[in-house]
């Protein structure tokens, strides 16, 4: 049975790979015997500083391999680049990754006034539409492209608890404060797609061997502030927000043969948050 989970001999691209999650699950695709393509807006130079010495410690084989390439999704002639790397460097892409994309936090919040809809800055909201949809789309087109020549692929994006359901206003109050914040629409919008254009890539690329899933975390924790803890905490089933590594078991099942069978569906990861 642990063999449906190898993710051996299998080359796999993760965009937004120095990100929060993107950090945590390499380390475990890796574990689990993948070949890693890494890419991320950030040069190689901060990719060495702040990431590689930390993959040196993981379990690995002397055959597998872990490369970094600087790209950016929602540039042509970047993604052009990073898919010639790619194939010379392994000469196909078994799994794309896709954990790229733009997300407002509570502190960007509290000093641009992002709680307000009809306020919203226009330059931000298409800042996050040409990320999370027009970025999204030229990776997956790219790579599928790639993918359809040796007729075999998996594609697995990220999308958001906002994909399924609107926020909630009672997590973004701080009893302490007289500042109102809210999850802001760019944000909900664009993830909003990630659902109904995974199931549209589902159905018109499986001719050509190739699948497509979608993740869908929330709450990760990552520093957030305790009023911000608390408030996620009362209105989860499991109260409490998500670790990081919870997302691994998701992304290393759906890259691997336990889940060849899995097409066109979401994994939600949100400790029962969509179940109320």
């Amino acid at each position: 049975m642990k063999n449906l989970f190898s993710l051996k001999n299998q080359t796999i691209l993760v965009t937004g790979s120095l990100g929060l999650i993107g950090k945590e699950i390499t380390k475990s695709l890796y574990d689990f015997g993948a070949n890693l393509i890494l890419t991320d807006i950030h040069d190689e130079d901060f990719y060495i500083k702040n990431y590689q010495q930390k993959l040196k410690n993981i379990r690995g084989n002397n055959n597998q391999k872990i490369l970094y390439k600087q790209a950016d999704i929602t540039n042509t002639k970047s993604i052009v680049e990073l898919i010639d790397f790619s194939e010379k460097k392994f000469n196909r892409i078994d799994t794309l990754i896709n954990l790229a994309g733009t997300d407002a936090k509570i502190d960007d919040e509290l000093n641009n006034n992002l709680d307000s809809f009809e306020n919203f800055p226009i330059e931000l909201w298409e800042k996050s539409i040409n990320v999370n949809v027009n970025g999204v789309f030229k990776i997956t087109q790219s790579v599928s492209k790639h993918m359809k020549k040796n007729r075999s692929g998996n594609i697995i994006l990220t999308a958001s608890t906002y994909s399924l359901v609107s926020p909630n206003p009672n997590l973004y109050k701080d009893t302490n404060s007289k500042t109102k914040i809210s999850k802001p629409i760019d944000y909900v919008a664009s993830k909003s797609i990630i659902p109904n254009y995974t199931r549209y890539l589902a159905t018109h690329l499986s001719k050509n061997g190739i699948r497509a899933n979608y993740v869908v975390p929330h709450g990760i924790e990552n520093k957030n502030p305790q009023w911000f803890k608390d408030n996620f905490a009362k209105l989860s089933p499991l109260n409490r927000m998500c670790n990081v590594n919870e997302l691994c078991g998701p992304y290393v099942f759906l890259a691997s043969k336990a889940s060849s069978y899995i097409n066109g569906a979401s994994l939600v990861v949100d400790g029962g948050w969509t179940a109320w």
